[in-house]
C-alpha cells in the first residue's frame, strides 16, 4: 500500500477536538488513494487508527493534523515525523473499553455506542465520549443528551481505553449493531492484543514496607499535618462540607531528592488503602502508556473502596513543558480528586520542572515540603539508623558536623559502607562484628550527597586554616565573615545583626585565594560549589540566568554551603559597558537577585574571587551582598617562610637548606611560585638521583632557575592602591 510520511501538527479546530478525525491535504489524500471518511493508518511510536479527513485550505501538503487524543495514540508530541498509510477497517461485532468507576456505572451501553458511532479503534487506543459529525439524521444529538443527562458535565473530559475488538486484530469501526460494553477483554482477544496493550507495569498495589509515623526522625511537624488532612478529608467529609469546604484533597510532598517524601506519605497512610504509581516508571513510556497506566491507577482507585492514590516523583510524568498527553492525565487525576473518598498526594524533588496546571484548587490545593536536616537532626537519624547495629564508642555529634547536605538516604548509604568497611575488617581480624568511629569517618570520603551529585565541588580533603601559612588578617576576616555565623548563630541573634551575606577576595593571581576558600570549607565543613565566572555565561536567552537559580538553589539545598565564584570579573562585569548583548547585565541582576532577593539565603555564604575588582559592577559590592572585601597581598618574606614551611611537611629538606634565608631571595614570588619552587626542586633531586632521600641546597638552586618570580608589580601596586582607597572610604 502506499505511504506518506508527513509532519504532525496538532488540531485545534473544536469541531474535531478528541474526535480521532485525522485531516490531510487533498493532494495528500489522492497519493494515498483515500477519500473524505475512509480509515487510515498512523504510525509513530506506536501503531494506530482513525478517520480521514480533508484539511482547511492553508494547511501545507506535507502536513497532518492530529487532535491531542490521536497524537497521545500515536505516541508523537507535535512537529514529530508520522507515517500515513491506507488501512482495512472492519465493522465491530464488540468492543470492550474501561473508564473511570463513574463512568462504567452510569453510562448504559446504549448510549455508549452511541457516542462511539463512526469512530476507528484499536486495542489499546484511548478514545474520547465526544460523538464524531456523522451528518443530519444520526444520533449523535442523541448521544450528547443522554451522556449529559447520565453523567453530567464531566462527560467531555471522560477517555476510555478500548481493551478489545472481536474481531481482532486490527483496526475497528464503531457500527449501529455493534456492541459496545464495559468491562474485561472478551475472551481470546488478550491473546490477539499488541504488546501496547498490556498494562504499564508502573502501578505498583503493593507498598514497601512501611515505617510507623513515630520513627520518621525530624519531620513531626509534617506529619502531624499531613494527617490531619487525610483524617479529615476522608473520615469526616460531612463536616466540611457543613462548613462550606469541598471534602476533597490533593496533596503535593516537596523536598530534596532523598528526603523520605514517599516515606513520609506511605507512613501517613498507614492501614488505609493505597494505590502507588512510580513517576519516573510511567513517564518513561510513551504517550499512550502514560495514559493508561494513570487510567489504571485511577479506575483502580476509584472503584468504591476509596483511598489515597500516591505517585512519586511526578514532575516526570507532568513535566513544565506540558505534552499533548498531559491534559489528558490531568483529566484523569482531576476525576480521581473529586470521588468521594479519594485523596490524591504526589511527591517532587523538582517543583520548578513540574507543570503548573497540578497545583490548581481541584488538584494539588495543599503543600508540605521537607527540608534538609540540620547537624542535630542528622545525629538523631544517624542514632534510629544504627539502633539495631552493634557499635563501639562512637561520635555521632562529629559524624552529625561532617555530613551537611546529607539527607536519610545519603546516611543510609553512610551506613551500608560503614558496614562494608567493618565486615571486612572483622572477617580479617576474626574480631566480634561492631561498627567504629573509622568505619563512619573512612565511609565518608566514599559517599557523596545527593544534593550534590551532578555538581562542582573543590578538592577539599582534610584541609583547615591551619594549613594557611601567614595570612592571619585574611584568615581572621574570613573567619568572621564566613565560619562566625554557622558556628555562633545565637550571638548574631542576640545581637539583633544579620550575618554578612558574601565575601569578595582580591589580590594578585597565585596570591592563595582558591586555597583559602578550600582551606576555609574544610575548617567549617561545608559543601563548596565553586564556579568560573565564564563557566555561567551563555549566548541563549535566559540560559545564564537559570545557571545562576541552579547553582544557588543547590547551595540551598546542601546548607551549610559556600558558593565560589572565582574570577567574577568575568562573571558580573560593570553593566553597560560590555559587548555580549546584555547577557552580563541579566547575569548581575540575576545574581543580586539571588543575593537579597525574596528568598533568603540561610546558612549560605558566598565568597567571591577576583584580581581585578574595579571591573566589578559596583551594585554586587555594597552592603548585604558581598560587603565584605579582603585584601590577599603577595606574601612578605616572612609570609614565604610560613609557605615554604607548610609547603615542605612532606618534602625531606637538606640540612644546607635554611627556609628563612631562601625566603629572603624570593621577593616576587607568590604562593603559587613558592609550592612550585619546592615542586621543582623535589624533581631537580630525582633527575640527580632517583634514589635521593633528601632535597639540597644545590637542587633548590636549580630551581630556581627554572621557577621565575610571576608577579607583575604594576599589578601589585594597582591593587595596594585600590584596597587603600577602599580603607579610607
Amino acid at each position: 500500500m502506499p505511504e506518506l510520511s508527513l509532519t504532525a501538527r496538532l488540531n485545534f479546530s473544536a469541531a474535531d477536538a478528541r474526535r480521532g478525525v485525522v485531516r490531510l491535504h487533498p493532494e495528500a489524500l489522492a497519493a494515498l488513494g483515500l477519500r473524505e471518511w475512509d480509515g487510515i493508518a498512523v504510525l509513530g511510536a506506536r501503531r494506530t487508527a482513525a478517520v480521514a479527513g480533508i484539511a482547511p485550505a492553508d494547511t501545507p501538503a506535507g502536513a497532518v493534523l492530529l487532535d491531542d487524543v490521536t497524537l497521545s495514540n500515536a505516541g508523537v508530541r507535535e512537529n514529530a515525523t508520522v507515517t500515513v498509510a491506507p488501512v482495512t477497517v472492519q465493522g465491530a461485532r464488540q468492543l470492550s473499553v474501561t473508564g473511570s468507576a463513574h463512568a462504567a456505572a452510569t453510562i448504559p451501553p446504549e448510549t455508549l455506542r452511541q457516542a462511539l458511532l463512526g469512530k476507528v479503534v484499536s486495542v489499546g487506543d484511548t478514545v474520547s465520549l465526544l460523538p464524531r459529525d456523522l451528518g443530519p439524521g444520526t444520533s449523535s444529538a442523541a448521544a450528547t443528551q443522554a451522556l449529559s443527562r447520565t453523567f453530567g458535565i464531566a462527560w467531555t473530559s471522560e477517555l476510555l481505553t478500548v481493551t478489545a475488538t472481536d474481531p481482532a486484530p486490527g483496526p475497528v469501526s464503531v457500527q449501529p449493531n455493534s456492541a459496545v460494553v464495559w468491562g474485561p477483554a472478551v475472551a481470546g482477544a488478550a491473546a490477539d492484543a499488541p504488546p501496547e496493550a498490556a498494562a504499564p507495569a508502573a502501578v505498583r498495589p503493593a507498598r514497601p514496607e512501611a515505617v510507623a509515623p513515630a520513627e520518621l526522625v525530624g519531620v513531626q511537624a509534617q506529619v502531624a499535618k499531613l494527617t490531619e488532612w487525610l483524617s479529615l478529608a476522608l473520615d469526616e467529609p460531612d463536616l466540611l462540607r457543613t462548613l462550606g469546604a469541598p471534602p476533597h484533597l490533593g496533596v503535593l510532598i516537596t523536598g530534596p531528592a532523598g528526603a523520605g517524601k514517599a516515606t513520609l506519605a506511605r507512613a501517613v497512610i498507614g492501614a488505609r488503602r493505597l494505590v502507588e504509581l512510580d513517576g519516573p516508571s510511567a513517564g518513561a513510556t510513551e504517550a499512550g502508556n502514560r495514559l493508561r497506566a494513570i487510567g489504571l491507577a485511577v479506575a483502580d482507585i476509584c472503584s468504591g473502596a476509596g483511598g489515597v492514590l500516591l505517585i512519586t516523583d511526578i514532575d516526570a510524568l507532568l513535566p513544565s513543558e506540558p505534552e499533548p498527553v498531559a491534559t489528558l492525565i490531568l483529566d484523569q487525576l482531576r476525576a480521581a480528586v473529586a470521588t468521594p473518598g479519594v485523596a490524591f498526594v504526589a511527591t517532587t524533588a523538582h517543583p520548578s520542572a513540574l507543570d503548573a496546571r497540578l497545583r490548581a484548587p481541584e488538584l494539588c490545593d495543599r503543600e508540605v515540603a521537607l527540608t534538609l536536616p540540620t547537624a542535630a537532626v542528622r545525629k538523631a537519624l544517624l542514632a534510629e539508623l544504627l539502633r539495631k547495629v552493634p557499635t563501639e564508642d562512637l561520635d555521632l555529634d562529629d559524624i552529625a558536623a561532617r555530613t551537611p547536605g546529607f539527607v536519610v538516604s545519603d546516611l543510609a548509604a553512610l551506613r551500608r559502607e560503614a558496614a562494608m568497611r567493618a565486615a571486612a575488617r572483622v572477617n580479617h581480624d576474626r574480631a566480634d562484628p561492631a561498627l567504629t568511629q573509622a568505619d563512619l569517618s573512612g565511609a565518608l570520603q566514599v559517599i557523596r550527597p545527593l544534593s550534590r551529585s551532578g555538581t562542582e565541588e573543590l578538592a577539599i580533603g582534610s584541609l583547615s586554616l591551619d594549613d594557611v601559612g601567614d595570612m592571619a588578617e585574611t584568615k581572621q576576616a574570613l573567619t568572621e565573615a564566613v565560619l562566625w555565623p554557622l558556628r555562633h548563630p545565637d550571638s548574631f541573634a542576640r545581637l539583633g545583626i544579620d550575618p554578612p551575606r558574601g565575601v569578595l577576595l582580591y589580590g594578585p593571581p597565585g596570591c592563595g585565594k582558591t586555597f583559602l576558600v578550600r582551606a576555609l570549607a574544610g575548617s567549617g565543613q561545608l559543601s563548596v560549589h565553586a564556579v568560573k565566572g565564564a563557566e555561567l555565561m551563555d549566548k541563549w536567552v535566559g540560559s545564564s540566568e537559570r545557571a545562576v537559580r541552579e547553582l544557588f538553589q543547590r547551595a540551598r539545598d546542601s546548607a551549610p554551603s559556600l558558593i565560589f565564584l572565582d574570577e567574577i570579573d568575568a562573571l558580573a562585569p560593570r553593566r553597560g559597558q560590555s559587548n555580549d548583548s546584555g547577557v552580563g547585565d541579566r547575569v548581575v541582576a540575576a545574581l543580586l537577585t539571588e543575593l537579597d532577593g525574596v528568598e533568603p539565603l540561610r546558612d549560605v555564604v558566598v565568597v567571591a574571587a577576583t584580581n581585578r575588582p574595579e571591573l566589578v559592577d559596583p551594585a554586587l559590592l555594597r552592603p548585604g551582598r558581598l560587603e565584605r572585601l579582603v585584601f590577599v597581598p603577595p606574601p612578605d618574606a616572612a609570609a614565604r617562610a610560613e609557605i615554604l614551611r607548610t609547603a615542605s611537611r612532606a618534602v625531606p629538606l637538606g640540612a644546607d637548606i635554611e627556609l628563612p634565608a631562601v625566603a629572603e631571595e624570593l621577593d616576587g614570588y607568590s604562593a603559587a611560585d613558592c609550592a612550585a619552587l619546592l615542586r621543582e626542586a623535589a624533581l631537580a633531586a630525582m633527575r640527580r638521583d632517583v634514589d635521593a632521600a633528601t632535597v639540597t641546597g644545590a637542587d633548590l638552586a636549580t630551581a630556581r632557575a627554572a621557577v621565575r618570580p610571576s608577579l607583575d608589580a604594576a599589578q601589585v601596586e594597582a591593587l595596594r592602591l585600590y584596597a587603600e582607597r577602599r580603607e579610607t572610604r
